[in-house]
């Protein structure tokens, strides 16, 4: 579904963090302090700076053939990639290799000496835990190879906001953390103590009404969901299968007469969707998903984040008059 994703009141800005590693450091039962030094010196070669020609962010080496995974807002509608590696001594020219803006995704690849690269380590974002301690990796700013701590403190949040080029994207199980992420580390990583990547942060939270960031509220796509889209990418520059539900349509808030959210305006309708399945046509307004009731496509997109494909869904909907149908059908995979 193309239009405005969710914003929650405190998202507004994008930024980043981290990078990883191509096997986890060995901590044995060395104090605190050395696990934190080993796990920088092990993940830090992995973190490269990247550059476009109307931005700068960061990236994490995905594998030996020279795919670095970002944020889909960091190259946008970029006409030249370069990629800086993570000691500043090599400037590569790449070349995008595909992007899925829901997830604000995107790989791209360098075009020469892809060895002088160390792929990094994604571990399983499943296992993260609450609590768990973490460090965040990137340029914010321009500083390359910074590093901050903090800790998991929440999973499975859905947040979104827009991009400072006008993009939107919507993340699902996003993994929330204290560790400070700043303009300039979106498309880095963060990383466990083990050495592995469980995350690429792309959001902070922003205070309501103050502007400026909210110290410690940042936001992770997890890793599962990296490996995801990245491999789709890598193979056929294009994702057909994300694990995000849709329902097929290109839609925008209607209004009441009072100005106020009243439902899904559905703009277009994808022949043989979940929408056209279940009998939803282009002007008609859906007003409910199942038994949740829908105002804007906010409300719509957030209800879709946490049902996967394949559930069956009742859609409630209008058409020219105030009297409400409903269609059922399966939903599909949402794809690029």
């Amino acid at each position: 579904m193309r239009s405005s994703t969710l914003a929650l009141p405190l998202l507004a800005a994008f930024a980043v963090a981290g990078c990883s590693s191509s096997s986890p450091a060995s901590t044995g039962g060395a104090p605190l302090q050395s696990s934190y030094v080993h796990v920088v010196q092990h993940v830090l070669p992995s973190v490269v700076q990247i550059a476009t020609n109307n931005s700068t962010g960061s990236g994490v080496v995905y594998d030996s053939n020279g795919d670095v995974v970002t944020n889909a807002h960091v190259i946008a509608s970029a006409t030249s990639v370069k990629v800086v590696d993570s000691v500043g001594n090599k400037t590569l020219r790449a070349k995008i290799i595909g992007q899925f803006a829901p997830d604000d995704l995107a790989v791209i690849r360098v075009e020469s000496d892809a060895s002088s690269l160390k792929p990094a380590t994604f571990g399983n974002s499943s296992d993260a835990q609450i609590g768990q301690i973490v460090l965040a990796m990137g340029n914010p700013l321009g500083l390359s190879d910074s590093v901050t701590q903090g800790i998991i403190s929440a999973t499975g949040r859905t947040v979104g906001g827009g991009e400072p080029n006008g993009g939107t994207a919507l993340i699902t199980a996003a993994i929330q953390t204290s560790a400070a992420i700043n303009p300039g580390n979106s498309g880095g990583a963060l990383v466990n103590l083990r050495g592995q990547v469980i995350g690429i942060p792309t959001l902070a939270a922003t205070l309501p009404g103050q502007g400026g960031l909210a110290p410690g509220i940042g936001f992770a796509i997890p890793s599962n969901t990296v490996k995801n889209i990245a491999n789709q990418l890598i193979k056929t520059g294009k994702v057909t299968k994300s694990d995000r539900a849709t329902l097929g349509i290109t839609a925008q808030t209607a209004a009441s007469e009072a100005g106020t959210p009243a439902g899904v305006a559905v703009l277009a309708v994808n022949s043989g969707g979940t929408a056209a399945r279940a009998g939803v046509r282009a002007g008609d307004i859906i007003v409910g998903i199942n038994n949740l009731s829908v105002n804007s496509v906010e409300q719509l997109e957030s209800a879709l984040a946490q049902l996967p494909p394949g559930t069956t869904v009742k859609i409630k909907y209008t058409r020219g008059s105030s009297k409400v149908r409903e269609g059922r059908a399966k939903l599909d995979s949402l794809g690029s």
